[in-house]
């Protein structure tokens, strides 16, 4: 299941979801202490571990977070290989003003917003699909 790799079928089918709840990006030395099956994502830097999880299990892991998200997911089976489906949707969040950081996994896209940015974001990324 290699995903589709056409950028206007990819822009039509992305169907933006909101996955509620509240989400911080943490950063860690050691990830002994963050239960794997509660991070939504890990990824290795050269400064530690940069982990995206639930607002509650951060707090109640007394880790330190600078900005509160909310996470869209592209519901479209995007291919790795696609060409300018980040481009697209992030041009169109950036001419609203609206920062956004992305995670691509295997199957889908996911865009991290500012929790106060959630609506406005979710309306610019339905209209980007209905063009």
């Amino acid at each position: 299941m290699s995903g589709e790799k056409d950028l206007q079928q990819l822009l039509k089918t992305m169907k933006p979801k909101h996955n509620t709840g509240d989400y911080v990006f943490c950063t860690v030395k050691d990830i002994g202490n963050v239960d794997l099956n509660r991070t939504e994502m890990f990824f290795r830097e050269e400064e530690g571990f940069t982990v995206i999880l639930k607002k509650e299990i951060a707090d109640g892991l007394h880790l330190a977070y600078s900005v509160i998200m909310s996470w869209i997911t592209l519901t479209v089976h995007s291919s790795l290989e696609a060409v300018g489906l980040t481009a697209a949707f992030a041009k169109a969040l950036s001419e609203n003003r609206i920062s956004c950081n992305v995670v691509a996994a295997y199957y889908h896209d996911h865009i991290f917003v500012n929790k106060k940015d959630r609506e406005k974001a979710m309306e610019v990324l339905t209209k980007l699909s209905e063009q």
